[in-house]
């Protein structure tokens, strides 16, 4: 029973095992063909390049099988979809769920700082069947993630210098590191990071171009 990660652009990376799709953080900058097929979409937190609302309402619309978990400032957005009462469910830290047939663990709670005079924001990561974690855009470490198998890890954002992300995947000691939440950088900028990142955070540095797929078991 495999499951494959796939990077669909920015913040967003999907799972597929046995013909179930999840996918996560389908932003203004993923790929529009991110949702396509999937049984379920979690999102972490309400910024544009994390979820687009009338995007996801569309496929919700589109995919009666279709259901989502997100904080209640998403999920509220989502209010008047067919079914929404039964397809768009509210999660907060401390969760457990099964969605599209996958086991998730919401951890997090906030966004990290990215100005003292920029509202803080609600913002949850996700561990998914106890082995890949999307931690949104916060660096909180929360219990029981030290050593899992995947830290998709943010590495370009108002909010971060890149030695925090090292520091995070440090703290954390995955296995493989897969970069994510990259669309502010160049092609010089990935390569910095890439070169920074997978000489001194542990573990393997698998960056992932659009649609590639990583095997998992």
């Amino acid at each position: 029973m495999t499951t494959e990660l796939s990077f669909w652009g920015h913040a967003c990376i999907r799972l597929d095992r046995e013909g179930r799709r999840l996918v996560i953080d389908p932003g203004s900058f993923s790929s529009p063909d991110a949702v396509a097929g999937a049984h379920a979409v979690l999102v972490t937190h309400e910024h544009a390049d994390h979820v687009v609302p009338d995007q996801l309402r569309a496929a919700l619309e589109a995919q009666p099988e279709l259901e989502v978990w997100a904080p209640a400032s998403v999920a509220d957005q989502l209010a008047g979809v067919t079914g929404a009462a039964e397809r768009v469910h509210t999660v907060v830290p401390g969760d457990r769920v099964t969605a599209g047939g996958f086991d998730v663990a919401v951890v997090g709670g906030s966004h990290a700082v990215i100005h003292p005079d920029v509202p803080g924001i609600a913002n949850v990561g996700y561990l998914v069947d106890g082995s890949v974690l999307h931690p949104g855009d916060a660096f909180d470490v929360p219990e029981g993630v030290a050593g899992v198998d995947v830290l998709c890890l943010p590495v370009a954002a108002p909010w971060l210098k890149i030695g925090e992300a090292i520091d995070f995947a440090r703290a954390i000691g995955a296995r493989t590191l897969v970069p994510v939440h990259d669309a502010h950088l160049s092609g010089a900028g990935n390569a910095l990071v890439d070169r920074l990142v997978s000489g001194l955070a542990p573990g393997e540095y698998r960056r992932l171009s659009m649609g590639d797929r990583l095997p998992l078991d």
